[in-house]
């Protein structure tokens, strides 16, 4: 079955020390201190791969940062994605691991874990999650919130950026994973592969497991942790990737895509395609974490750095002439 597959401009954090571009620009870097410059998101296509530059400020307006649960100010970031241009459905699924999922429109990362866990103990897998209610990690309305490094980036539905795109009740594509396929907000067609059919709130397949933790916190499944969680099949709208293929205004043949949605997983934990190896994160070891609301950021640029004419202000168009999303599609055999 053919599929139309993305070939938007897909995103990954890149840790290469190999440089990719030969043109760091002087100087580039967050102000020591100031004003938050304006957002910046630039694509640059090469070699089968679509790589975004961002400084990480979201185009919205943002949170109080810092505040009384997390104790971190919005700083500029060094961003480089990159992700395939045209992505492939992988034989197995790969699990999120403590790294950014993917990247939205505007450039601010995905990254729904946590570095809060139960008796402050990794080892134990009981993580806790940002949007239960449970902890209160100084989110705000956009679900997101800021690492010590400065990085803004989101634990849920971005609300500002979906306002900002003016489609708050439409299908609405608003990043892309690191595997290369798009991501969407949290409502799609109520038959996958009818574009005329009714659009709704789309519903993951995750549930509460029943009964009760049989170690760690101890207590009963109520969502606290990300663990009390299960994968039940066909529950919902989505499969143990919180995707499905389908139609979408972006891809009328059809494409592999993520949502994310307002019930647990929030953003998804799992990917359907190749994750590119550069979104893993170097971040603490087992056991080291930082006090709440002090997760470890995602990597910014290596020593190849930015396009010579980052940092313009407002600038947010690829070389190749397109925004984020707003790429051109291809039919290709998975």
């Amino acid at each position: 079955m053919k599929i139309r597959l993305l070939t938007l401009c897909s995103v990954a954090l890149f840790w290469s020390s190999v440089p990719l571009f030969g043109f760091p620009p002087p100087g580039f870097g967050p102000p020591p201190s100031g004003p938050l410059p304006a957002n910046q998101v630039q694509i640059v296509v090469k070699g089968g791969y679509r790589y975004i530059y961002s400084n990480g400020i979201p185009d919205h307006e943002a949170g109080q940062f810092s505040n009384q649960n997390n104790p971190n100010a919005i700083r500029p970031q060094r961003y480089q994605f990159r992700v395939p241009a045209h992505p492939k459905i992988a034989r197995n699924t790969t699990p999120l691991s403590h790294s950014p999922f993917g990247v939205a429109l505007n450039g601010v990362v995905f990254d729904p874990g946590t570095a809060e866990f139960w008796n402050r103990d990794r080892r134990s897998g009981w993580n806790y999650e940002a949007l239960n209610g449970k902890i209160n990690l100084g989110l705000d309305s956009s679900n997101a919130h800021v690492q010590p490094t400065g990085g803004y980036h989101y634990h849920g539905l971005p609300t500002g950026l979906i306002s900002k795109l003016g489609k708050a009740n439409e299908v609405t594509l608003i990043g892309v994973a690191a595997d290369g396929f798009p991501i969407y907000s949290q409502y799609g067609y109520a038959d996958a592969n009818d574009a005329k059919s009714e659009i709704r709130k789309m519903k993951s397949s995750y549930q509460l497991k029943r009964g009760s933790r049989p170690n760690g916190p101890g207590g009963s499944y109520d969502g606290t942790f990300g663990a009390d969680y299960e994968y039940v099949a066909e529950a919902g709208d989505l499969d143990e990737c919180n995707g499905r293929f389908g139609v979408t205004p972006d891809y009328l043949e059809g494409t592999y895509h993520y949502y994310l949605t307002e019930d647990f997983p929030f953003v998804p934990r799992n990917y359907r395609g190749t994750p590119d190896n550069s979104f893993q994160r170097r971040g603490p070891g087992p056991g080291r974490q930082g006090p709440p609301g002090r997760g470890p950021g995602p990597p910014g640029f290596g020593p190849s750095g930015p396009p010579r004419d980052f940092g313009q202000q407002g600038q947010n168009q690829g070389r190749d002439g397109q925004r984020p999303g707003g790429g051109q599609t291809r039919d290709r055999n998975p």
